[in-house]
């Protein structure tokens, strides 16, 4: 199957010029997953709320200061490969070209409609996220915004005194923000900015949250996000459904389309762009040198996700790196920061080999199974 079964002409196109508080007016009326920015008519970017909510422009600047480059897709690309340019873009939506020209948009919804017969191959405990970012339900907006940038992450489980209460996203937060901002002029914006951000995250979370338990299947858990137009769902103990055990989301179940047989380790990087000083090859390597050192620690798949943050030394930004690896024996991460992409990667790098090493106790998980490279075969 390729992008031309499903991919879509219907799409939301602003020019570089328009309003930012225009575009984030379209987001709060229209919900789309994301808008393509052009200029005299040829494609310049997109903008999705993740932008919105990472950057700090304000509503008089035009579009095409937040418009962010996204994978271009070919009609003809091959499904697998589209979904591997989306995770790696980090980006949920992405413009269509035909002959050198914007034919359309494939969006991560398509894609998983036209694979959904297909993952009933899979079960969520097979490709879920392990040890999830959480808040408490006390904190605040401001706080919330941090967490979701810094780990470059959609929603947030909200715990009261450690138990499941709500569920926290980057739609809720800039739908907040634009509301409210919305109502204010610009001599009272400044204050009305800093109230937002310190409103509890109880009074913006949503809840009841839809969850899931590790035993049912990604088919059923898929069809729930995409009937409850959710980007994710939360996993919860089995017998106890206030206890969170990791997170589902729809670019988990995309990771999980680009899975290879390949006699390389499959190495995914999400922002794959800030690879300035260091491969994609190095990255494997280090990796693979990881999982060599321990015999009984075969490693299925392993996930490379870049942030960069604002603060520079000498010009080189501040990048951290995570690392996380699904293995027969559980799901292994680290984390570090460092001044360019190679720097942070080592420290997580470190970081990560000290987590192996105290891998204790845990419950050997099935081989991974075959079943579902078989069935992605068939697509």
């Amino acid at each position: 199957m390729d992008i031309a079964d499903i991919a879509t002409t219907d799409y939301i196109e602003v020019p570089v010029d328009r309003r930012l508080g225009k575009v984030r007016s379209i987001f709060e009326k229209e919900h789309p997953k994301g808008i393509i920015v052009t200029e005299g008519g040829s494609y310049r970017g997109v903008i999705t709320e993740r932008h919105l909510l990472q950057s700090h422009v304000e509503d008089d600047q035009k579009a095409a200061a937040v418009a962010q480059p996204a994978p271009k897709v070919s009609r003809t690309e091959d499904i697998r490969d589209t979904a591997r340019m989306l995770v790696e873009g980090n980006t949920k939506v992405a413009p269509v070209f035909e002959g050198g020209s914007l034919w359309g948009i494939v969006t991560e919804d398509l894609i998983l409609e036209a694979v959904l017969d297909n993952l009933d191959a899979l079960t969520v405990s097979d490709i879920y996220t392990t040890d999830p970012v959480t808040v408490p339900d006390d904190a605040t907006v401001g706080r919330v915004i941090n967490l979701l940038r810094e780990n470059g992450v959609s929603r947030l489980p909200v715990l009261d005194d450690g138990l499941l209460t709500g569920v926290v996203t980057v739609h809720d937060v800039v739908n907040v923000v634009v509301r409210d901002m919305s109502k204010t002029t610009t001599g009272d914006r400044s204050g009305e900015v800093e109230r937002v951000l310190d409103l509890p995250v109880f009074d913006v979370m949503s809840s009841p949250v839809e969850t899931v338990t590790p035993s049912v299947s990604v088919e059923d858990a898929v069809r729930r996000m995409l009937d409850g137009d959710f980007g994710g769902v939360v996993v919860t103990d089995p017998k106890d459904d206030s206890d969170v055990e990791g997170v589902l989301t729809k670019t988990d179940v995309l990771r999980a389309l680009t899975y290879t047989e390949e006699a390389q380790m499959d190495v995914q990087i999400t922002n794959i762009d800030l690879l300035d000083t260091i491969s994609r090859e190095e990255i494997r390597e280090q990796i693979t040198g990881i999982s060599d050192k321990y015999s009984d620690m075969q490693v299925q798949h392993a996930h490379v996700r870049f942030n960069q943050h604002k603060e520079k030394l000498r010009g080189t930004s501040l990048v951290q790196a995570q690392i996380r690896l699904r293995t027969n024996r559980g799901q292994v991460a680290g984390t570090g920061e460092g001044y360019g992409a190679d720097n942070g990667f080592y420290v997580a790098v470190d970081k990560l080999e000290r987590n192996v090493l105290e891998m204790k106790d845990i419950r050997a998980d099935e081989e991974y199974e075959g079943q579902l490279l078989r069935k992605l075969n068939e697509l």
